[in-house]
């Protein structure tokens, strides 16, 4: 089996005006996939970020606030799960609790160097 990485994009709840049932019904949903995802046996770990970060970059690095992309862009948190195939991956990935809320997950597969982990 290969591990997959899911990177949630999208708002985060605070930014949508969310009530408080709203969010806890949403956040019931995401309990749910975990629990699908886990009785699957296809699982790893799983983290949400917090929204404010800093970013290091240039040839001379520089630390600056951000993210500042558009909030739809914004990365919220991540999945590892295991799958045969990206196409495996892919359907796991359908159950995303976030969808409706113009939520994206970028499906990556996880690259496995010999000897490094």
């Amino acid at each position: 089996m290969k591990e997959f990485m899911f990177i949630f994009k999208g708002p985060y709840y605070e930014d949508m005006g969310l009530s408080a049932a709203e969010a806890e019904a949403n956040m019931y949903k995401w309990l749910d996939w975990v629990q699908q995802l886990k009785n699957e046996g296809v699982y790893v770990e799983g983290r949400p970020l917090i929204k404010a970060g800093k970013t290091l970059s240039g040839k001379n690095p520089v630390v600056t606030d951000g993210p500042f992309a558009e909030s739809k862009e914004l990365v919220g948190g991540y999945f590892i799960i295991k799958a045969s195939t990206i196409e495996e991956a892919l359907k796991h990935a359908n159950g995303y609790p976030d969808f409706e809320f113009d939520g994206a997950v970028e499906v990556r597969e996880v690259q496995v160097i010999p000897g490094a982990m």
